[in-house]
């Protein structure tokens, strides 16, 4: 069983505009406000004709998003849910989910009845199941949408979300929203299934980046220009994610992380979080993980790193680079 976290409540900063209780039927709320959240939140916001109501524990990014919008702020999840029809959560770990749905002042404290919650953070299937039957219990429609594309596609709302609920009308609604957000809005199955896919889409990512940075570092020590290299990779059968939209090595392409001193993307530390959800549900099925286990102990050395589990993952070619 994961421990619960306690979400702490942000102070009051002056000039923010505090949410009294919304007297339309219509709001959205959204709760995550990170480096994926803030930007989805925005294009929301910005797309949406309905009242808009956030809340983030840090109060410097609640502080950021109303700089830049006229959102409402919540007091906490459960002050957020009472004026809110539809509330999107963006949210690190699994911990942190059960913490802002079912904690004291969580979510379910102020639920209304049939409001649509959409958990887009990635956490273990298994709690996201308990979570989605606590809100569907509470009287709510409960939607797992973990996502795909990264902070550039949530910069671009170009976002790929994995869907798992009980009714296509709740697909329906859910995907009036994410459309708004991203490009691609699939339904995976019922409860759960979204998380599903995204552990499978990020395993697959972690050996994929991993077999990238490899084939690179290899290719730059035979002599050959990364550029060139890429180049021909992105036109064969070597061909993926890793290697023609974020190349491991610096200046290959311009918008990836690695040209960015590995700033700006997903974080080693929350591959490495990603492939521990895999290996457990791996375990949980009989699954064998052979190039996915290699995976995961590369991230948790890297991870022993405090730069680099704080850089973007492609950084696993820095770390090659290191290694003779």
């Amino acid at each position: 069983m994961l421990a619960r976290t306690v979400v702490r409540l942000p102070k009051p900063i002056q000039g923010l505009r505090v949410a009294s209780y919304l007297t339309s039927a219509e709001a959205i709320g959204f709760v995550g406000l990170g480096q994926m959240g803030f930007h989805m939140a925005k294009h929301l916001q910005a797309k949406s004709t309905l009242p808009f109501v956030v809340y983030d524990a840090d109060p410097s990014a609640i502080a950021r998003f109303t700089a830049e919008t006229n959102a409402r702020v919540a007091t906490s999840p459960s002050d957020l849910a009472s004026q809110t029809s539809v509330i999107i959560t963006a949210l690190p770990e699994s911990s942190h989910v059960q913490s802002v749905y079912t904690g004291s002042t969580g979510i379910l404290s102020g639920l209304r009845k049939n409001t649509l919650c959409i958990d887009s953070s990635t956490i273990d299937p298994s709690v996201s199941i308990d979570v989605s039957q606590r809100i569907n219990s509470a009287g709510g429609r409960a939607v797992d949408a973990p996502i795909s594309g990264g902070i550039m596609g949530a910069q671009a709302a170009t976002l790929t979300f994995m869907v798992g609920c009980e009714t296509e009308q709740d697909f329906g609604r859910t995907k009036e929203h994410l459309g708004k957000m991203g490009k691609n809005v699939v339904r995976c199955g019922g409860l759960g299934a979204g998380q599903a896919a995204k552990i499978c889409n990020n395993l697959l990512l972690a050996i994929s980046m991993i077999g990238t940075a490899e084939a690179m570092n290899l290719g730059v020590r035979l002599g050959l220009d990364p550029a060139v290299l890429a180049s021909i990779v992105n036109t064969s059968s070597g061909r993926c994610w890793a290697s023609d939209t974020a190349n491991p090595v610096p200046g290959v392409i311009e918008s990836a992380p690695s040209t960015n001193e590995y700033r700006g993307g997903f974080k080693t530390r929350l591959m490495l979080k990603d492939l521990g959800l895999a290996a457990n549900a791996a375990k949980d099925t009989k699954t064998p993980l052979m190039l996915g286990a290699l995976a995961e102990n590369i991230y948790r050395l890297m991870a022993h790193s405090p730069e680099l589990a704080e850089q973007d993952f492609s950084s696993v070619y820095k770390w090659l680079t290191t290694k003779v």
